[in-house]
């Protein structure tokens, strides 16, 4: 693709994406038109919706589908971080990196042919370019407009408890969604902010692979980011304070990821406080204290990964009566904030900060706040997956140990290894395990962790578990088809009924084969 040292005439002069290239450029054609005539606003809004991402898009769609007034207000670009600068860039960029690792191991893993050239860097972003250019229609400016929704660029702000101003034109409301979302929070790291530091939002703009990279951060964002560049061949360190890997994780999980890590080349450095950052105009000098961190690390570049700011400031939100913290806005279980007229979802008042807890939020809160809560629901029941795309991925759904413990619900752990899993063995793939957590004396699934390669892709099956009441027992009798590596489900089956045979039952059958002769 063709790059450009400067901007085409229709480009928005306050976007920083980068490069200048046909991909980037039909991107912002599609997210953030230039020149957007602002349609004329109707009397008053059945909803009026601030942030087209995820969780913004999807419930504007929804009211406008089932006959509602309609507006959609972004300052930014249409489709938010999820498209822009985090799910969809971040799972082109380790995917490829996956590859690149595939190829340099094929074969002593394998017997495949011996790779000895170095990639195509550029190449690489150049892909994840046009693919998130080509995704970009579907969250696009038009195709909104196209649904019938009233769409308006610009600044928003709320001038009264029923009215949003937007640019010059002031939009009444019935109700409101808040859904602003979140960016990369700045940990207060002095001599940071005077620094050419790298967030999500800039990472995928680069076009040259750094040789030395440093992540400040161990969580989702920090591992996945940190694996896919040693992997492409920069030499990283990654510095977090923690003692593990992904905190918020299973232990045992936490593990099998930095071993991953470590042996994709990844220094680590745990347990380690950043005292100041340095850049001299080439490169960063990262000072750091804690037992046994290096004193210095010296890096081309930098990636801040600390966590997320919810984007409340500028709203007037006290004009319209709407509590707020620097964590995020205020809501109740139906996800209405301190202004019964105005509701708030997705990262700006989630502490989920997920595309798909937006979208089901988004979900939620249509039947919320227009249909009084019919077909609509509280929050705190939707049973929410995670997952961290590193490789081996982690996925995790339902409580954890820590939150059974806290919330007094005892449980019983099954615990699966893979390497005990032939299609794992068979892929080499064998690097992970299933946890499932019962009630205690049941087969109720109240939780589950998977680390496999592709336990994204898996941990589907515990979720739907979990939200329709189904039993592991009744879980394993599924057919799981052979060879796969969800078999191990059906393992986990196996596993609860041989704990579930009692002593009593044993004696049962003992006597009945006496008397079956």
């Amino acid at each position: 693709m063709r790059l450009s040292d400067s901007p085409p005439p229709d480009w928005p002069s306050d976007m920083p994406l980068l490069p200048f290239d046909e991909a980037n450029a039909q991107l912002m054609r599609t997210v953030a038109p230039k020149g957007w005539i602002a349609p004329v606003p109707k009397d008053r809004y059945h909803l009026v919706v601030i942030g087209a991402g995820t969780a913004g898009l999807v419930s504007a769609a929804i009211a406008a589908g089932l006959g509602a007034r309609v507006a959609l207000i972004e300052r930014h670009m249409f489709g938010g971080d999820c498209l822009n600068f985090g799910c969809v860039p971040s799972k082109a960029v380790i995917r490829a990196a996956r590859a690149w690792r595939d190829a340099r191991t094929a074969a002593g893993r394998f017997g495949g042919p011996q790779v000895t050239n170095d990639g195509d860097f550029g190449a690489v972003m150049a892909r994840m370019r046009g693919l998130r250019a080509a995704i970009s229609p579907v969250d696009g400016v038009e195709r909104f407009r196209s649904l019938g929704i009233d769409v308006f660029l610009g600044n928003a702000a709320f001038t009264a408890p029923d009215a949003i101003a937007v640019n010059d034109t002031v939009l009444r409301f019935r109700r409101a969604i808040i859904a602003t979302g979140a960016r990369a929070a700045r940990p207060p790291i002095p001599g940071l902010a005077e620094t050419p530091y790298d967030t999500n939002e800039s990472i995928f703009s680069l076009t040259e692979r750094p040789a030395r990279l440093l992540v400040i951060g161990g969580g989702p964002i920090g591992a996945e980011l940190a694996q896919s560049f040693a992997r492409f061949g920069s030499a990283v360190t990654l510095v977090h304070a923690g003692a593990h890997l992904l905190p918020r994780d299973d232990a045992d999980a936490a593990h099998i990821v930095t071993t991953a890590l470590e042996s994709d080349g990844v220094r680590m450095v745990h347990r380690a406080n950043v005292e100041r950052v340095l850049h001299d105009g080439q490169q960063f000098s990262v000072h750091l204290s804690g037992d046994g961190a290096p004193s210095v690390v010296e890096a081309e570049r930098v990636l801040v990964a600390t966590g997320r700011t919810p984007n409340v400031d500028g709203l007037g939100l006290d004009v319209a009566g709407i509590r707020f913290t620097p964590k995020g806005v205020r809501v109740d279980e139906r996800l209405r904030t301190s202004n019964p007229r105005v509701y708030a979802i997705g990262d700006v008042s989630s502490a989920l900060q997920f595309t798909h807890v937006a979208d089901a939020q988004a979900r939620l809160v249509v039947a919320n706040a227009l249909f009084f809560g019919i077909g609509g629901g509280r929050a705190s029941a939707l049973v929410v997956p995670r997952v961290t795309y590193t490789d081996p991925e982690v996925a995790h759904v339902g409580m954890t140990v820590e939150e059974a413990s806290a919330q007094g619900v005892r449980i019983d752990t099954i615990h699966v290894n893979l390497e005990d899993n032939d299609r794992a063995r068979l892929d080499d793939e064998p690097h992970g395990f299933l946890k499932v957590h019962v009630a205690a004396g049941t087969d109720r699934i109240v939780g589950a962790t998977l680390v496999a390669t592709h336990a994204g892709e898996m941990i589907g099956e515990m979720t739907v578990a979990i939200t329709n009441r189904i039993g592991l027992g009744a879980v394993g009798k599924a057919i799981h088809a052979y060879p796969t590596q969800a078999e191990v489900f059906r393992r986990a089956a196996d596993a609860w009924r041989k704990r579930a045979f009692t002593s009593r039952a044993k004696q049962f059958f003992a006597l009945w084969f006496r008397v079956f002769t």
